[in-house]
């Protein structure tokens, strides 16, 4: 979002950005999660049977974790402006 945006939300607005904000990053917490459960049980299964091809496929859930992990902050301008306000 553009910071020239933000600053014309209303209070109210920015009240539900924060709330969809909220979500967005329980969420995100929760996909994490579950990737992080699948590469678990995957390293866990390749060293079990001794067949450590499975491995391979468990970098896909890792470079997503990545990807979710190391995103810009998008979130800084509106938690800035909370800031500022007194939200």
């Amino acid at each position: 979002m553009e910071n020239s945006l933000l600053a014309e939300m209303t209070d109210e607005q920015l009240l539900l950005e924060k709330k969809k904000m909220q979500k967005s990053k329980m969420l995100n917490a929760l996909v994490i999660g579950f990737l992080g459960g699948v590469v678990g049980v995957g390293l866990v299964a390749a060293f079990k049977s001794k067949n450590f091809v499975i491995i391979i496929p468990m970098l896909f859930p890792i470079y997503f974790m990545y990807k979710m992990l190391t995103k810009p902050n998008k979130h800084a301008e509106l938690e800035a402006l909370l800031k500022e306000r007194g939200l």
